[in-house]
């Protein structure tokens, strides 16, 4: 379900900052886009760089849709990853933690400030952002959902896994530091998602960065 609304999120920002929609068949979710030249992707960058420039395309991203829109909400998503985590609860290695952040994570999509309600890319990260000649970089593969923007932060730490481990809460506040939004309620999404959302594996290596995570919660 993540990426249904794809051809209505391209069209919504029609190209700031992602790439064009030039054509689609909806039924078929098929696209026609904007070429990006050179293609290169963002990791090409420092880490230090790559902040900064997802949280510049963030913050153009996070646009409040008006009126009538196809939208899911982010809380539709959270709804869909529980059911399917609940599904392998024979395999948890550790219910009490996989529990604690299903939970946050219901609490987290229903008690947002209005405010920051926005429409989010919810899978941005450096592999998501393309060099191109219209503008240095433009995202692809958006998954929009209307939801709290403090969530759109958490795709691009868990690509940051290394610095999570060695320094969660300078890691995580440097990054909302700069995205200007709640440290905490990142911190939240980072260890709910870590400890809830559906994934292949259920053991305890899954679960080791939700452990740090806990910690700080």
């Amino acid at each position: 379900m993540e990426g249904e609304h794809e051809i209505d999120g391209l069209r919504f920002w029609d190209g700031d900052p992602t790439v064009r929609l030039l054509d689609a068949d909806d039924a078929n979710q098929a696209m026609l886009l904007e070429r990006c030249e050179p293609g290169s992707d963002l990791r090409e960058l420092p880490e230090p760089r790559q902040d900064e420039v997802i949280a510049v395309l963030l913050r153009r991203l996070w646009q409040r849709p008006l009126g009538e829109h196809p939208f899911q909400s982010l809380s539709d998503m959270i709804r869909s990853w529980r059911q399917e985590t609940m599904t392998h609860r024979a395999s948890w290695s550790d219910k009490g933690l996989v529990e604690a952040g299903l939970q946050l994570l219901e609490e987290l999509s229903r008690n947002s400030k209005d405010e920051d309600q926005v429409l989010l890319a919810t899978d941005l990260h450096a592999g998501n952002v393309l060099r191109a000649q219209r503008e240095p970089w433009l995202v692809i593969d958006p998954k929009p959902f209307v939801g709290d923007r403090s969530y759109d932060a958490t795709q691009h730490l868990f690509n940051r896994e290394s610095r999570l481990r060695v320094d969660p809460l300078g890691t995580i506040g440097e990054f909302a530091g700069v995205l200007d939004v709640s440290v905490e309620r990142v911190l939240h999404w980072m260890f709910a998602r870590s400890a809830a959302e559906p994934r292949d594996e259920w053991n305890d290596e899954s679960l080791e960065l939700a452990r740090t995570l806990e910690r700080l919660v």
